[in-house]
């Protein structure tokens, strides 16, 4: 009987150590692992360039961009610049020049685009300033100017008139001239010219003569005239047989013959 208790208890305390050491080697046992997942390539850097500086409507600027060797379908699009076209370079980045458009003063954003090799999508983005600045001011006009052949005339006398400026059209008026006015026909370079003809009924004395070129009236000439009188006229001599004798002592400043 005691042998069987101690056989029954020797097989309680196996059990209670096997069941502790089962219970330590469960609590013991490492968690599984996931299973793995496809891997994921990051974003591939890349890098677009432009001028940091202000540039100007119209300027020729560099661009270039730097992305994995391999790339493909690399574009670079601004709505300051015009068609930017990339040619590879030595170094294993992109080069182009593009054209600023006629765009108003502010900052635009200049794009790039592409896929890596491995099929990523390539982005990135830079800013170009644009500054027109002030506005150039156009040239000086040359001044207009008037040039009369003569500053003296009668009445039927032709005189030359010359307006050299840059206006469209050109005449001069005067009461000095018939009609009064005289219309210049311009030779395409500039020089405007006519004939003006003293009026029949000027009288002697200054007369202005007016320069319009453009409409404007831009200076006036003096002008002299000299109105003609009546015409001279010349004795006509007399023939032999309309000659008279003079008769008495009056006309003959003689005196009378004696009786």
């Amino acid at each position: 009987m005691r042998k069987a208790l101690t056989l029954t208890a020797v097989a309680l305390t196996t059990s209670l150590a096997l069941g502790g050491a089962t219970t330590a080697f469960a609590a013991g046992t490492p968690t599984p692992a996931p299973s793995p997942t496809a891997s994921t390539h990051p974003a591939a850097s890349a890098r677009v360039e432009v001028p940091s500086s202000p540039v100007k409507p119209g300027d020729a600027i560099s661009v270039t961009v730097t992305a994995p060797a391999g790339s493909k379908n690399l574009a670079v699009s601004s709505a300051a610049l015009g068609d930017v076209r990339l040619t590879p370079a030595k170094d294993g980045s992109w080069s182009g020049t593009a054209t600023v458009a006629d765009v108003k003063d502010g900052s635009y954003g200049v794009s790039l685009t592409g896929s890596a090799p491995d099929g990523t999508r390539l982005r990135a983005t830079a800013q170009l300033t644009v500054h027109k600045g002030d506005a150039p001011k156009p040239p000086t006009p040359a001044p207009s100017t008037l040039r009369l052949s003569t500053d003296f005339g009668r009445p039927g006398d032709k005189v030359t008139v010359t307006v050299k400026t840059t206006a469209k059209d050109a005449y001069v008026k005067s009461a000095a001239f018939a009609g009064g006015r005289v219309d210049l026909k311009n030779d395409g370079h500039g020089t405007f010219t006519g004939t003006a003809t003293v009026a029949k009924d000027v009288r002697t004395g200054y007369y202005g003569v007016d320069a319009f070129a453009g409409g404007k009236k831009f200076d006036t000439a003096r002008f002299s005239t000299e109105a003609k009188g009546a015409p001279d006229v010349k004795p006509v001599p007399l023939k032999p047989s309309e000659h008279k004798t003079p008769k008495g002592s009056v006309n003959t400043g003689q005196a009378p013959a004696d009786a």
